[in-house]
């Protein structure tokens, strides 16, 4: 990777990125040159993009740290440019960060930023979050400009440990979109719902996040139903078993056989 760009801060840094980043700004001024220049040519952000990098993406996504404590595991799921995994392993470096990507070109952008930006806290996992369900139990799962919330929740609860939480940034419309997706959040167990305005303090203009909490027990009521379905189904097969076996007529219905 041509790491000449990440070597030279973008001139147009904003004053309030000072304050956001501390001590990590020049961290953050070198993916922001990542992000503008090898992220645009190889169409991981829009070259109309490029131009208000802090203020729309590094600002935006840093604003969630202020929930994100150190110390914590955080899966960030379609990961894509890095946003907010990579913004989140700078500012929490005690943090442990999966960026979680399936598509080949952005897990190598990505692999590649965390080691042009020597991040020992992070590291990448190609995959669906579908197919690692399980494999990945995080105290905070992130995610931003993903999929609409009822889809995005259902994958982010299988990455998310017992009780861990899920934050969504979202736009204006979020009230709107867990409104629509209320029944799906109410199949998967996840409760305490907030719509937060995080870093208004520090930034300009607040960050939208959708903030849910997984269910205490693995698998959430769904997966306890479909368990308590399938023992019953366990029951009545050896109940049908013990009555043949018996010589008594089984009570199998014609779907059964």
């Amino acid at each position: 990777m041509n790491t000449q760009s990440a070597d030279t801060p973008p001139a147009d840094t904003p004053p309030g990125a000072a304050e956001v980043f501390g001590p990590a700004l020049p961290l953050a001024e070198r993916y922001a040159a990542l992000l503008t220049g090898p992220g645009v040519e190889r169409g991981l952000i829009g070259p109309a993009e490029a131009g208000r990098i802090w203020d729309r993406h590094l600002l935006n996504c840093a604003a969630i740290a202020e929930l994100v404590p150190d110390g914590s595991t955080v899966a960030d799921l379609g990961s894509g440019a890095g946003l907010p995994g990579i913004v989140l392993a700078i500012l929490r470096p005690e943090a442990e960060v999966i960026l979680v990507e399936p598509m080949a070109r952005r897990v190598t952008f990505l692999e590649e930023c965390v080691s042009a930006l020597d991040l020992a806290n992070a590291r990448v996992v190609r995959g669906r979050a579908e197919d690692l369900a399980g494999q990945i139990s995080a105290d905070i799962v992130t995610a931003r400009a993903v999929a609409p919330l009822d889809r995005l929740a259902g994958w982010a609860v299988g990455l998310c440990r017992p009780g861990g939480t899920i934050l969504a940034i979202k736009g204006a419309s979020a009230s709107a979109e867990v409104a629509a997706a209320a029944p799906a959040l109410r199949r998967l167990g996840l409760a305490d719902v907030a719509v937060l305005q995080v870093g208004s303090d520090r930034l300009g203009e607040a960050a939208t996040v959708v903030r849910l909490v997984a269910p205490r027990r693995p698998g959430g009521p769904q997966s306890r139903r479909n368990s308590r379905s399938r023992g019953g189904a366990r029951s009545a097969a050896k109940r049908r078993s013990s009555g043949a076996r018996a010589g008594r007529p089984s009570q199998a219905g014609p779907g059964d056989s």
